[in-house]
């Protein structure tokens, strides 16, 4: 079985998402990658030292320096008669681009599979992650999302594919980059941070999440993530948004302060290796789900904790 995974990077170099994909695609068999995007000549060699994969197929067009869903689905389509299944992280831009590839080919997606049970067989959570699906697919060319969170990363090195350069399908005109506005963090990117501090609600306002949550995650060289709730109140910016309609994480350590633990959130989050939860409701359902309880007052008890840290 050969499968073809479309490579997430940022021009220069391959991004995380993509590692844990690889290592779904190789238990279903012999690993492809697809690199496509403008000037990526150093992204398809980086991509071939890749632990597992056997071929990159690189695609140097101009249609596809910004990774338009429009423009790479049509790509993929043309290369999966000798593919028997498309595999993509399931990013922002990966969950833009497998839906299309699979209404090209008329197939049904399996979207955020947390394991590979055979060839034909996979999990997913649904119901925010409360139930573990088991689903099994009969369509001949299989289009699946993997959550990068459930799968292992794999090696950046000792991999040896062979690179090949693939036609261009060109620009389809049905949409167009404007451009893009990007957040400079100085923190570690939120979905690859080994440490996360979020803040809640609880937090009352933006002066006070950015004097209490920040220093904390300064000490402990972690990224800063927030709940739904703290979003919408303004906050921080919607990139901080760990949860169901965030971000999916799963650092080695999670320390949640002033979150109630919604299930939204804790769709989010709950794979951490280790959770710790601060809050004066000690009935709050993310006590539910933490390793580590601290009942109080936020207010006093984070400064404590980082001026001792």
């Amino acid at each position: 079985m050969k499968t073809l995974i479309w490579v997430e990077h940022d021009g220069k170099t391959v991004k995380d998402a993509t590692l844990a994909v690889v290592t779904a695609a190789a238990k279903l068999g012999e690993v492809h990658l697809l690199v496509a995007g403008q000037g990526v000549d150093g992204v398809a060699a980086e991509a071939a030292k890749i632990a597992g994969v056997g071929k990159v197929h690189v695609a140097d067009d101009a249609a596809y320096a910004h990774a338009l869903a429009e423009n790479v689905a049509p790509l993929v389509v043309s290369l999966m008669d000798s593919h028997d299944a498309f595999l993509a992280p399931a990013t922002s831009n990966g969950k833009n681009i497998a839906p299309r590839v699979a209404a090209l080919l008329d197939v049904m997606q399996i979207s955020d599979i947390l394991s590979v049970e055979s060839d034909d067989t996979f999990t997913r959570p649904i119901y925010a992650g409360n139930a573990i699906a088991t689903v099994q697919t009969k369509d001949a060319k299989k289009v699946i999302t993997v959550r990068g969170t459930a799968f292992d990363k794999a090696d950046t090195s000792g991999g040896s594919g062979t690179i090949e350069k693939v036609a261009a399908t060109g620009d389809k005109g049905v949409s167009s980059f404007v451009n893009a506005e990007i957040a400079k963090l100085e923190r570690p990117e939120l979905t690859s941070a080994k440490v996360i501090v979020s803040g809640g609600r609880a937090l009352q306002n933006s002066e006070n999440f950015h004097s209490i949550i920040e220093p904390l995650a300064d000490k402990l060289g972690a990224a800063v993530g927030a709940s739904r709730a703290a979003v919408d109140a303004g906050y921080v910016p919607n990139d901080y948004q760990v949860g169901q309609t965030g971000k999916i994480v799963a650092p080695e350590v999670y320390i949640a302060v002033g979150i109630s633990g919604a299930i939204q959130h804790l769709a989010g989050m709950k794979d951490s290796k280790t959770i710790i939860a601060i809050n004066k409701d000690e009935d709050a359902p993310i006590f539910q789900v933490a390793d580590i309880g601290l009942v109080g007052d936020l207010f006093k008890i984070v400064p404590e904790l980082t001026e001792k840290l």
